[in-house]
């Protein structure tokens, strides 16, 4: 049942993330976003979700918190995954950072793939001498 995982993965959400403040503060910036980026008004995406446009609006100012059923609706009238209004996303710095360790990885494993190989290639050349 959907509102058993939305609870869920709320709590895990919760426990996981140290930098979590304040779940309301993560949904309203959340479904602010998604809202925007989708390119409707709060009046349009109340209305596809069945709530008022006041509801709406205390829910984006973190002064209200929906149930699991409103939650559902509301990303369904986004075309997303209920979960995906609480994710907690990294600032841009601490994304760089991960794609910068990424890169840095993933460019050294390469690298000695190719020079094992290189240095492979290179003795099946070589003459034997005796």
């Amino acid at each position: 049942m959907i509102v058993n995982t939305i609870k869920d993965l709320i709590i895990a959400l919760v426990i996981s993330e140290n930098k979590m403040t304040n779940l309301r503060e993560i949904l309203a910036n959340n479904l602010k976003a998604y809202r925007r980026k989708c390119g409707i008004s709060q009046a349009k995406l109340a209305e596809k979700a069945k709530i008022s446009t006041q509801y709406l609006a205390m829910i984006e100012l973190s002064r209200q918190f929906p149930t699991p059923e409103v939650l559902d609706r509301l990303a369904a009238a986004l075309g997303i995954e209920a979960y995906q209004l609480f994710a907690v996303l990294p600032s841009p710095k601490e994304a760089m950072e991960r794609l910068h360790d990424t890169l840095v990885c993933n460019l050294e494993r390469v690298v000695g793939e190719a020079v094992k190989k290189a240095i492979a290639e290179h003795s099946q050349d070589k003459p034997s001498i005796g």
